[in-house]
């Protein structure tokens, strides 16, 4: 039998979503709440049961991450790394700087971490580490503060696998996915290595193996050491080769690898001292580099402005005093064309510098973020390896 108590809040409950359905259309209601930061969505969850329902439906996500990214509601994915005490941590700040919110701590991990990476798509982030072989890889998502690990995929086991993951987003399905590329070694040099290519999906959290061959200008021991980053746009990963002329393309709708050549100019001359690595700027494809035979203090970004009839267009970031002095900084990230992330410093056991730079104004600056609200940091120890930009997003995990 209903006690009073039970009843009261079953009326109260009740009145509430009449109010929500009278007060407003639903429509208004969306478009109000999808302007709305993720932390206040989340609250707004609880308000009554046609809300819930409205906020966790597909199209309201996909809506609110097309709102954040046309207002450039970004901000700042820090991974940190603490030797001492082998933990890793996930920080988010405001892209303006501040305090750090801390997400997740990982615990236990190797002490030789060569590969640290972190890719970010539609507010979701895609982080792996390890040291060539045993590698590891997190999706994040820093609005909800949800993290899923990946399985491992089943060609994983041995240490003569050499395995490497890659972000990318299928707009065709409007879906997140990762791409895995894995090179097994032989003890027998005449044994040619074998190449397994997978796909994980964010839709059914599961590995899938794919029969594609490589193009023919693409042997194994041309790709395999060059490709620890990646940029999708429009739906192709782009990895960066041996040959720093040519970069390797995966589309995820059509499955088939193919070459995206580069813009000549963009190699530098030294290329053993001085590679070029790869960057999204307002979207699309960028290369970064900087030729140290030149005296100057200038660091060209070459854009990918035309895919289809392959033209580039240079843009120059000149610093104010010697390339050297920005510790031979390279940009990062960009969440949009005015401001490109540059790197990390560690100005004091409570505050770490962000070096960006304003494409409009041609001008530096330094956002500072600090750790005072972190006593599990051991700040005496704790490295920056990584800084990304993310746009909110509802995407679940």
């Amino acid at each position: 039998m209903e006690t009073l108590e039970q009843r009261q809040s079953t009326i109260q409950n009740d009145r509430s979503q009449q109010r929500a359905k009278i007060s407003f259309p639903e429509e208004i209601i969306e478009e109000i709440l999808s302007r709305l930061p993720v932390k206040s969505i989340l609250r707004f969850k609880s308000v009554c049961k046609p809300w819930r329902s409205l906020i966790s439906n597909p199209s309201f996500t996909k809506l609110h991450s097309t709102r954040a990214a046309v207002n450039h509601r970004t901000a700042l994915f820090i991974s940190a790394h603490d030797p001492s005490t082998r933990k890793r941590y996930f920080l988010s700040a405001a892209h303006d700087g501040g305090s750090l919110t801390h997400l997740i701590t990982l615990d236990n991990i190797p002490t030789r971490c060569d590969i640290t990476e972190s890719q970010h798509l539609n507010g979701l982030v895609l982080f792996n580490y390890g040291d060539g072989y045993q590698n590891y890889a997190f999706v994040v998502n820093p609005s909800t503060h949800k993290v899923l690990k990946l399985p491992n995929p089943a060609n994983y086991a041995t240490r003569k696998t050499d395995i490497c993951y890659f972000f990318g987003f299928d707009e065709s399905r409007n879906e997140h996915k990762v791409l895995n590329i894995t090179i097994t070694t032989h003890d027998v040099p005449s044994v040619k290595p074998v190449i397994e290519i997978m796909i994980f999906s964010l839709s059914n959290y599961s590995w899938r193996k794919i029969d594609v061959e490589f193009p023919l200008v693409v042997s194994q021991f041309r790709w395999c050491y060059g490709l620890k980053r990646s940029v999708c746009v429009n739906s192709v990963i782009h990895l960066m080769l041996v040959n720093q002329k040519e970069l390797l393309a995966f589309d995820l709708r059509t499955e088939k690898f193919s070459i995206v050549k580069i813009c000549s100019d963009a190699v530098p001359h030294r290329i053993i001292c001085n590679r070029p690595h790869l960057i999204k700027v307002d979207g699309l494809l960028g290369v970064v580099c900087h030729d140290q035979m030149m005296t100057n203090n200038d660091v060209y970004v070459w854009i990918l402005q035309d895919y289809e009839n392959g033209v580039w267009v240079r843009e120059t970031i000149t610093f104010p005093k010697s390339w050297s002095v920005f510790g031979c900084a390279f940009p990062l990230d960009s969440a949009n064309m005015e401001e490109i992330i540059f790197s990390l410093n560690k100005e004091s056991k409570n505050v770490t510098g962000v070096l960006m730079y304003n494409m409009k104004s041609g001008c530096f600056k330094s956002v500072q973020l600090t750790l005072d609200n972190h006593p599990f940091l051991c700040k005496e120890h704790v490295q920056f390896q990584q800084i990304k930009w993310y746009v909110e997003s509802m995407v679940r995990l």
